[in-house]
């Protein structure tokens, strides 16, 4: 049967701490997605949010972020004897990070003051990543949150020769330890709570990772990076019709010819995870597999740069060897060169189609595809739409006209045009199924900071409303 899904953070969950959580917030989403018949339900990264607050620059590809622990979870445990009273963020429909980092750390820190080391504590502890990101993080504390690349050279190099004494950060490390250990042991919950009401989650792999991740830290060797931990080439994307610089991602570039001596050992470790956390996987910005655009670290903008073949065939024989089930779907939008789709058809992986770039070119929706209305990146369709000359709104009208009635919101009738199409997979933001306009636009790519990343859904109630339309059309297309 064809698959149906919503893409919705879980950071932009309702919750009473201003970010959402994997409360009870998260498993009444869950339960209502069964309930309408939604069979995936798409998340974007959940690691520790870095730069901009945007997940695709997190601080290690392995870790949690923090903010995602819920409060009520730990009481419930015994790890709390109370409860704060909670929050309300200045602006309702806006994630307030900072203050809900300020808000719920004292209250993880008096977890952890109750916490006792168990049997499964001490199993979780024994995944490589767990301590280094401790001390990874103990130091970025100590200094200030700098980037590692700006502290003492003895403990950038703590992580390559363990010489600098950290004893003295041996209470903040084993609170980190623990708080990885409560995000993993309350997601895995939740992930098994969706399994059990026929939701798969399907996460988000970036394929690149900050310079100030642990992944840089203590994998230095394996990105093209200078003696002193800045970047020689950084990534992005060459200029386009929509952005005349192209787009500086300022991530460091990989090493592949050492990348190739380990077997892709950091690339096979980073999705053996990820398939722990996730029961489907959507790499972002697949293409870079093939050829990825490599831009001098001195250059301001993503003009200057060059084409480089990456070893996709490789690196993904060496996938499928070790993990043959995993399941991937490839993000490959953009102005492509055929090998792309070659090295993706070649592994039977599921492709993308995004109906506001292919909707006016008559680009059609493939049966091997997962089709969205929109994805993180894009406006929202009724922000879209209202953006079009009169002559494309006419012909987006005329060519949905079968997707409803004159009156029926435009919003409805794209989510309805992407569930009537041949697509394995059709997967919709919650803002589209809800008819938001651009305020709830979750990211504009090549800009950094406010309003991206802060939409937030304050309450269920319009998800609620819609939940009798949304039923009866899985219904109608025979999706699940």
């Amino acid at each position: 049967m064809r698959k149906s899904g919503i893409l919705m953070p879980v950071a932009s969950l309702p919750d009473k701490y201003g970010i959402g959580s994997f409360g009870k917030e998260a498993y009444a989403f869950v339960d209502m997605l069964a309930k309408a018949g939604i069979g995936i339900w798409q998340i974007l990264p959940l690691n520790p949010l870095g730069y901009g607050n945007s997940p695709y620059q997190p601080l290690s590809s392995y870790a949690g972020d923090e903010s995602y622990i819920d409060l009520a979870l730990l009481k419930k445990d015994g790890l709390l004897e109370e409860l704060p009273a909670g929050f309300t963020p200045a602006v309702p429909d806006r994630i307030d990070y900072a203050g809900s980092r300020d808000y719920k750390e004292p209250w993880l820190r008096r977890a952890y003051k109750r916490f006792k080391p168990d049997a499964e504590y001490r199993r979780f502890l024994k995944n490589e990543w767990v301590y280094p990101y401790a001390v990874f993080v103990a130091l970025k504390t100590q200094n200030g949150l700098r980037a590692w690349v700006e502290w003492p050279k003895e403990q950038q190099d703590w992580i390559l020769d363990r010489k600098y004494d950290i004893s003295h950060l041996e209470d903040e490390i084993g609170y980190r330890m623990f708080a990885q250990f409560e995000f993993f042991r309350q997601w895995m919950a939740l992930k098994k709570y969706a399994a059990k009401k026929g939701v798969k989650i399907m996460g988000d792999i970036p394929f690149y990772v900050g310079l100030d991740s642990l992944d840089v830290w203590g994998a230095r060797e394996e990105f093209l990076i200078n003696g002193d931990g800045e970047p020689s080439y950084i990534a992005g994307v060459p200029p386009d019709y929509f952005n005349a610089d192209g787009q500086r991602w300022g991530n460091p570039i990989y090493n592949w010819e050492t990348l190739k001596k380990t077997g892709f050992r950091f690339w096979i470790e980073r999705l053996r995870w990820s398939s722990v956390l996730y029961d489907i996987l959507r790499i972002d910005h697949f293409r870079a597999f093939d050829t990825y655009w490599k831009i001098p670290a001195s250059c301001p903008t993503a003009r200057e740069g060059e084409w480089i073949e990456a070893p996709g065939y490789e690196l993904f024989d060496e996938v499928y060897r070790q993990m043959p089930r995993i399941n991937i779907v490839a993000e490959d939008l953009g102005d492509l060169r055929p090998e792309v789709l070659q090295l993706r058809d070649h592994y039977g992986l599921m492709g993308m189609n995004v109906v506001e770039f292919t909707l006016l070119d008559g680009v059609p929706i493939g049966a091997n595809q997962l089709v969205y209305t929109g994805t993180h990146d894009n406006q929202t369709v009724t922000g879209w739409y209202r953006d079009q000359s009169k002559y494309d709104k006419k012909r987006v009208r005329d060519i949905l006209s079968s997707c409803g009635t004159p009156h029926t919101p435009i919003s409805k009738k794209f989510v309805r045009y992407i569930m009537q199409s041949p697509a394995a997979v059709a997967i919709a933001p919650l803002s589209d199924i809800l008819g938001y306009g651009d305020r709830a636009r979750l990211n504009t790519p090549g800009t950094v900071g406010s309003p991206n990343w802060e939409w937030r859904l304050p309450s269920f109630a319009p998800l609620r409303r819609s939940l009798p339309w949304l039923t009866e059309l899985l219904r109608e297309t025979k999706r699940r």
